[in-house]
C-alpha cells in the first residue's frame, strides 16, 4: 500500500517522463507496423482490385465451333488405347452376363417379355411419354441402306467440309429416311436449321419416334416433311439453304420429276457459296445428250462443278458425288 500511495518526488518525475515516451513508441510501432503491412500486401497481389475479363460474361453465350473430320491424332489415340488393353477382336458367343441375339430374336423377346422389370395392366401405358413400336427399337431400320449405319457419318463429314458448313447454315435434304445422315447435321446445326423432304411412312417414323428421342436430338426441332413431289414451298419462301443434298435419291425418280425439283430448288440455293450435291450418278442430266446438260444447267442457273469422291472411316468404301452451284442472284 506505501509503494502505491507513494508521492516522492522522484516517483512522480519518473512518471511524468515515461508517458510521452510510451505514446511515442507505441506510435512509432503503429506506423512501421502499417508500412509492412502496406507492403506485403502490395507484393503478394499486383492484381487489380476489381477484376474484369472481355470473355468472362460470353463464354456461356458464344457456342465453340465443333470439329468436323477425325483426325490422324485421333485415329492414333484409339489405336494406342486399344493395344495398350491388350484387345483382340472376339467370337460374338453366349458368355456370362451378356446375351447375344438378332434383331429377330430381340424383337421376339420384347413382344413376349417385354423387359426384365415392366408395368402391366392399366399401368402399361401411364409411364412411357413416347411410347416406340418394337422394331423401331431393335432397330431394323439400321438394315435398310445396302451398307453400314456407321455411313451416313462419313456422308456428313465430306459434305459439311465440302460446303465449308458452319452451325448457323442451313442444309435440306431430299429423301433422309431415317436420319442416318441427318442425324449428324441436325447435332451439328444450330436448332430449325435442317430441313427434310421424305415420302416413306416408315422412315419418317423411325426418325421421329426412335432416331430422334434417342438422340437426345429434340430440341433441335428439325423440319421434316412428308411429301414425294418434289414440292417445297411447305418449308417457306424466306429460306436460303447453304447445302442441299440428295443421297441416292434422284437415281430411282423419273428424270422430269428430278429436273422440276432443281428448277424450284435453284431460288431457295445461295448463290455461288450454296452448293447442291447428287450421289452415285446424274444420269438425269447425262441422258440429255451432247452438251444439252450444260445447257439445260445454264438456262436453271447452275453451274456443274465436277465430281468428287470420299473414303469411308471404318469400311471399305467410297461414294461417289457430283457437285453443282447457283450462279444467277
Amino acid at each position: 500500500m506505501a509503494f502505491l500511495s507513494s508521492s516522492s518526488p522522484t516517483m512522480q518525475k519518473g512518471i511524468f517522463v515515461s508517458v510521452p515516451v510510451l505514446v511515442l513508441s507505441v506510435s512509432f510501432a503503429a506506423a512501421v507496423f502499417f508500412l509492412l503491412s502496406s507492403s506485403l500486401s502490395s507484393s503478394s497481389c499486383s492484381c487489380p482490385s476489381s477484376i474484369s475479363s472481355p470473355n468472362v460474361g460470353s463464354v456461356s453465350d458464344v457456342r465453340l465451333e465443333e470439329r468436323i473430320s477425325t483426325t490422324r491424332e485421333d485415329i492414333e489415340w484409339v489405336r494406342d488405347l486399344i493395344r495398350s488393353n491388350g484387345l483382340h477382336m472376339q467370337k460374338n458367343e453366349l458368355r456370362k452376363g451378356i446375351n447375344p441375339r438378332t434383331r429377330d430374336q430381340q424383337l421376339a423377346d420384347l413382344k413376349q417379355y417385354k423387359g426384365i422389370s415392366h408395368y402391366e395392366g392399366a399401368e402399361a401405358n401411364n409411364h412411357t411419354a413416347l411410347p416406340c413400336p418394337g422394331e423401331l427399337l431393335v432397330e431394323q431400320h439400321h438394315s435398310n441402306y445396302g451398307e453400314p449405319w456407321a455411313g451416313g457419318r462419313d456422308v456428313f463429314e465430306f459434305l459439311a467440309e465440302s460446303s465449308n458448313l458452319k452451325p448457323n447454315s442451313r442444309v435440306l435434304e431430299i429423301g433422309c429416311g431415317t436420319l442416318r445422315v441427318g442425324l449428324h447435321f441436325i447435332r451439328y446445326l444450330n436448332p430449325s436449321h435442317f430441313h427434310c423432304l421424305e415420302k416413306d411412312e416408315l422412315s419418317l417414323m423411325a426418325a421421329l419416334r426412335y432416331e430422334l428421342p434417342s438422340q437426345g436430338l429434340l430440341h433441335k426441332r428439325p423440319l421434316i416433311l412428308r411429301g414425294d413431289d418434289m414440292e417445297f414451298s411447305k418449308f417457306g419462301s424466306g429460306v436460303s439453304y447453304d447445302l442441299i443434298y440428295a443421297s441416292a435419291v434422284f437415281l430411282h425418280m423419273p428424270d422430269k420429276l428430278v429436273w422440276a425439283g432443281l428448277e424450284r430448288l435453284v431460288e431457295k440455293l445461295k448463290p455461288y457459296e450454296g452448293r447442291i450435291f447428287v450421289s452415285h450418278n446424274v444420269k438425269f442430266c447425262s441422258r440429255l445428250g451432247g452438251d444439252e446438260c450444260g445447257k439445260r444447267l445454264a438456262s436453271l442457273g447452275l453451274e456443274y462443278l465436277g465430281k468428287q469422291t470420299h473414303d469411308s472411316l471404318l469400311f471399305n468404301h467410297y461414294e461417289i458425288w457430283f457437285g453443282f452451284r447457283r450462279l444467277k442472284p
